[in-house]
This record gives C-alpha cells, structure tokens and sequence, in this order.
C-alpha cells in the first residue's frame, strides 16, 4: 500500500482506513481527527467470472508491492462466488506470491506448488514434463487448475493439466483453495482449485532470459509489455504482454530427454464501466517417458501440445449513477476453450495400434455468465457455466462407423473414436457479514449428459469470526462429484484397463482451522476430513495381477492438519523492513486414511498412495550488498511401500535494478527417490543463468 499520511504523531490517533468509497456530502467528516490511510492495492484475489473456475481482476495484475505495504485484510477476495474483502471472507485462500516465486530455486509452476503444505506434488520428469497435483489426500483428477480463472482441466486425462504456456517470469501469483468447492468453481473442484494470475509491468518494456545447467540442459525465455495508450480524458486504456519460450534438457535419467515449447499473450482493456481481458497460448513437449505409466515398458515416449483462448469482462452498468441502487450490480461474463493433443507411445519409435501407439484430440469450449449484488439483505450472486467436452480418439469413446473416422495430422492413421459430454452448471450464493461474524451459504445444481439428463445438487456453507484484528476462526462443509474421465472409462492396453461401469465420485468435506497474524509473524492451522464414496482408482486386485484396472474402491476418508508459520525476521526482530528481508517459512502437513471397500485390492497407483507426512522449510536472507540466498527442505513420507526422504534446494542471486543472475541447485544432497511408481527421480541438478529488463 502507498500510504501518503505516515509520519509520526505527537497524539495518539486511530487509524481510518477507507474500505469503500463514496461521493456523499458528509463523507469527509468521518476522517477528522484521524491518521487517514489512502492507497491502492495489488495482491492476490480469488474471483468468480466463470461458474467453474476462479479468475482476478485485472488479468495482467501489476507489478506486486512489498510485504510491509500489502494490506490483506482489506483486499477483495473471491473464496466466495460474491467479492468479499479477506477480512469478511470465510474461506483462506493460500497465495504464493510473486516475491516467492522469484526467492525459490524452482524451475517450473509445480516446482513452487511442491512447497505448499497442503499440495501434493507427484513427478515424473525434469522441468515439470508430467507432474500430478493434488490437495488434502485427493488425486490428480479431482482439482481444478485454472489460468487467470479459465479452467485448464481435461476430460481426457488430469496428468496433463499443470501443461502451461506461461513460464515462472509471467506469473502474478498462485493461488490454491484446499476442500471441496464445486458450488463456487464447479464439479472439477472435487477436493481445491489452483488459479495461476499472469502479471505486466505497469511500463512498457522487454524482459529476456537465459539458462543452462545439468544434464545438458539449456533454454531461454522472451517477453515485450506495451502498457498501451490512455485517451485524453483517462477514460479508454489498454494494455498487452506477449511472451515465449523454448527448453530442452537430456533429463538426468534413461529416456527422459524432453523439449518443450510456450508461446502467450494476454490483454486488458478498461473504459467507463467495462473491463474486458483475453487472452491466448500454446505449449506444446514431446519427451521420453521412461517407467511413466508402467514399470514393464521403460522405453515409453509422449507428445502432449494444447491451445487456450478466453474472452471475460466486468460490467457495472449503473456505476456512474451513485443514488440508484442498481450502481452495486456487476455482471462477469466469459466464453473460454482449450484444444489438448496426446500422442503416446508405449515403444517408443514403435508405430501402430498393435505397438500401443494412441492419438487423443480434446476439445473443451463454453460460456459462463455471474451477477453478483450488493443490497441491504447482504450479497447475492447467482451464475451459470455449460461447456462442451469432446473427444476423438484411436482408443477412447465410442467406435465410428469407418465412413465418420478423421484424419491425424501428421499420422497416416486415423481417429476412429468419438465421446461427447456437455455438462451444464447453475450457482445461486448469499452471504451475510454482520461485525466480525460472516455467513457464506450456496449451491450448484449440475447435470452431465455423460451420467444422464438429471440435475445432481451440491450445497455448501462457510463461516468465519473475527473477535479482533489478529485472530480468525472458520469452519466450513462442503459437497463434491467428479465424473470419470475417458481414460478411466476406455483405456484398454498391455499395463491398463478402463471400465466403463466406473460410477462417479462423491464426497462431503468439512474443515476447521484459526489464524494468527501480528507484525512479522502469522501462523495458520487449519484440520480437515474429507468422506468420499465410489472414489476411483488403478489398482492390482491380486498379487498375480499384470494389469492395473480402474475401479471404484469404495469408501475412503482422509482426514488430517496442517500447521504454517511465516516469520519475517527483519520485522519481528530488527524491526524493520528490509528490502531483502530475513524470512522463515515453516509447514507440516498430517494425513491419516481409512478405507472400506467389499473388493479386494493388493495395490494402489494414486488414491491410496497419500502424504501421510509433508515438512517443508524456506529461508530466504540477504549475504552482503545485492547477494541474497535461498534454500527450501522438503522431508515427505508417501503410504503403500514409498521410502521417505528429504531434498534439499539452493540459490543465490544477484539482483540490479535492470539485470539479474543465479545459480540454482536442485537436490543438493544428490538423493535418489521416486515420487512415483518406479520413475526415478534426477540427483544434483544446477542451473546457472540471468535475465534482463529494457525500458521502451
């Protein structure tokens, strides 16, 4: 926050901060004999614009201030389907913020998520080539991933959901919901949603990078920001960024080389009563997925590309009328579609059907409209979201007649496969803040044509209390259902096989938790359970299985805690905020599991695969003049026959006004482990590199 009253006072004063605005003749007289507080904020916001995503205003967010001026109380945030400021909102929304995306050594979008307690984190290669995400104990299908509020969730498989065309140097900040939360982002937040806000510098300019390191490993990524142009009265203003990137490595182990590829532009304009924003990408990789899908073929090979576009805008159609209560209307509409190919190959170089060579083309398109409303009751949103899942596939959905069958681009093969799905979703929220006190209550009513043509309705409330500025305690219940993907459903192969009788997953999630925050410290702690039935899983039914089969394994449980801690050492000790502070982030994540089921089950590849212990630790501190010094420690132990182990990440930088330069270090102590099957995981790996920025 800029503050442009913060002086020291002779008299003790109370502090006046101006939540909301307004023209009214005797407003002014509120602020006598008061510190008057005044800025404008940049931080993280969960919103609503599509009915089963989160997205933030604007989309190009601008350049974050520091963590001594961000004022988190009093920024709007979207846990909820209405806006909420964090101070009024029931729900806690984790922020990876921007500052701790550029002090970590990661590489990629899921190398940062590895350090959110509550963020399981699952990969098979180098730079983020295949990573599966999941939150509380949940699988890999069962969150929604969104970029700037458009849902990256595929209805193919979710391996390939964390595929972004943005790379670390594009991002604002991260934002992850753990719990159910299909009411307010739909059915694919069966257990959290992830939302990736992309960032512009508020100057136009061109930012380059380059890197090298391990393993052969090199790279580089490009960007130009046009801040646009203002008209003569500052009512008409635009803005773009336009960014690419290229990496390609040797990968560390046997047949993980891999190159990936990302283009992505995005735009704003603002005028009168309407903001609207785009945006565009492509990412495309091909790599060699060594043990990925199956221990017996270790020569397994995949390309993955997909295509993104989305259109949204705030309406406020009433704004300039400040008496007429409609002036606290907004509608947010947005129309939205990904295209994601898959070529597989379980030999790599081995082509054909018969050699276990599979072409997948996914399209997912649709439109999502919310209104939100402020008025005396409270504040009410209701909104709609339908959207089109299509599939053509040489092994999943329903076989075309051969005079229907598509060609491949690039194959002499064809598509001989289609499956449909249109799913279809209606949201209506109140919420009610009376002093400290706020009462979040909502449902969705959805209906998937891939079940049938009824409506299956999923309720949930949120509640908080505030007894003053640094205590918060919630408490929330909420109900959940995933359908089955194509690859649960078909997959037919040498390693796996899909049934078509899957029935979908429901689950009820409740969780409890209070935070603490002072000056230089915060601590959040949070317990959840979470009782699902039907959950879907590959599992070996028997020691002699050769097959992994997907099926519905019963009744499964998750419960367990997490513990935070933020302290900003310059502040609670020195007491004052330095430009690199000392900060020490510390998190503990417990998971107990309880499984019913009437079938027997010998092995499980994901749902019974759990944290049950996650410790994460990152320190962050200056070493002298403009050298600082990062390091993170992970020690995690995963159930059903995983060894624990620790890892231990480094870097320093170097950092000027225009330019900057670093040496990374991944795994340090250059431990071998496997986060996955029996997919082993690179020892040491550095990279060296630097960017720089030139003002236009």
């Amino acid at each position: 926050m800029q503050c442009f009253m913060k002086k020291q006072m002779f008299n003790k004063r109370s502090a006046l901060v101006f939540k909301q605005f307004n023209r009214k003749g005797y407003s002014l007289f509120a602020a006598l004999g008061k510190e008057v507080l005044i800025g404008v904020l940049s931080v993280p916001t969960l919103a609503f614009a599509k009915a089963d995503g989160i997205s933030t205003k604007p989309m190009i967010a601008p350049d974050s201030t520091s963590f001594e001026e961000q004022r988190i109380d009093e920024v709007q945030i979207m846990g909820s389907r209405a806006p909420l400021t964090a101070l009024q909102s029931a729900k806690i929304v984790e922020v990876i913020s921007r500052d701790d995306i550029q002090r970590a050594e990661a590489q990629t979008i899921n190398d940062v998520l590895k350090l959110a307690t509550g963020v399981d984190v699952r990969q098979r290669g180098g730079f983020g080539v295949q990573t599966d995400i999941s939150i509380n104990g949940g699988t890999f299908d069962q969150i929604a991933i969104l970029l700037n509020g458009m849902p990256l969730s595929s209805p193919q498989t979710g391996h390939n959901a964390a595929d972004f065309p943005v790379s670390l140097s594009d991002i604002e900040r991260i934002e992850v919901l753990e719990g159910a939360s299909a009411r307010i982002f739909g059915a694919t937040a069966f257990s959290g949603a992830i939302n990736i806000v992309t960032r512009a510098d508020a100057h136009s300019n061109v930012r380059v990078s380059a890197e090298g390191g391990s393993f052969g490993t090199f790279g580089g990524d490009a960007a130009v920001t046009w801040a646009g142009l203002t008209n003569s009265k500052h009512t008409l203003n635009t803005r773009h960024q336009l960014s690419g990137g290229y990496v390609q490595s040797d990968g560390g182990t046997a047949n993980s080389d891999f190159k990936k590829r990302r283009g992505y532009y995005q735009g704003t304009l603002s005028a009168q009563g309407i903001d609207l924003d785009w945006q565009a990408g492509i990412t495309s990789q091909d790599y060699g997925a060594n043990t990925f899908y199956s221990a017996k073929f270790p020569n397994q090979y995949e390309e993955t590309s997909r295509y993104i576009a989305s259109v949204g805008a705030t309406i406020r159609p009433f704004e300039s009328n400040d008496n007429h209560f409609l002036s606290r209307l907004e509608l947010r509409p947005m129309i939205y579609g990904h295209r994601d190919l898959d070529h597989f190959q379980l030999i790599r170089g081995s082509e054909g059907a018969q050699a276990g060579e599979n072409y997948h083309r996914t399209d997912v398109y649709g439109a999502s409209l919310n209104l939100n409303f402020d008025w005396a009751a409270g504040k009410t949103a209701v909104g709609a979201d339908i959207h089109k899942e299509h599939i053509l596939s040489t092994t999943y959905g329903d076989l075309l007649d051969e005079s229907q069958w598509k060609d491949i681009h690039g194959s002499d093969r064809q598509y001989s496969r289609e499956g449909n799905r249109t799913n279809t979703s209606l949201f209506v929220e109140h919420n009610i803040i009376f002093g400290g006190f706020t009462l979040s209550a909502g449902l969705m009513a959805n209906r998937n044509t891939g079940l049938d043509e009824s409506f299956r309705f999923y309720p949930g409330v949120d509640l908080s209390y505030r007894p003053d500025s640094h205590w918060k305690v919630f408490a929330s219940w909420n109900k959940a259902l995933r359908v089955p993907t194509y690859t649960d459903l078909y997959t037919n192969n040498s390693a796996q096989q899909g049934d078509l009788n899957l029935k979908p997953e429901r689950n009820s999630t409740f969780k409890i938790g209070a935070r603490y925050r002072t000056r230089g410290f915060e601590t959040l702690v949070s317990g959840f359970y979470s009782h699902g039935t039907n959950m879907i899983d590959w599992v070996y039914e028997t020691s002699t299985s050769t097959k992994y089969h997907a099926m519905n394994i019963g009744k499964l449980d998750n419960m367990g805690f997490n513990v935070e801690t933020t302290t900003n050492l310059s502040q609670l000790l020195l007491h004052t905020a330095s430009t690199v502070p000392v900060l020490l982030k510390v998190g503990y994540a417990y998971i107990h599991q309880k499984h019913e089921t009437e079938q027997e089950i010998y092995r499980s590849l994901y749902a019974l695969e759990y944290l049950r212990h996650k410790f994460v630790a990152e320190l962050s501190h200056p070493i002298v003049s403009k050298l600082s010094a990062s390091w993170a420690f992970r020690w995690q132990q995963r159930m059903n026959g995983y060894t624990p182990y620790g890892k231990l990440d480094g870097k320093l930088t170097w950092t000027e006004p225009s330019w900057q330069l670093y040496v990374k270090a991944d795994n340090i102590t250059c431990h071998r482990y496997y986060d996955l099957g029996s997919v082993l995981q690179p020892g040491l790996w550095i990279m060296a590199g630097g960017n720089i920025k030139f003002k236009l």
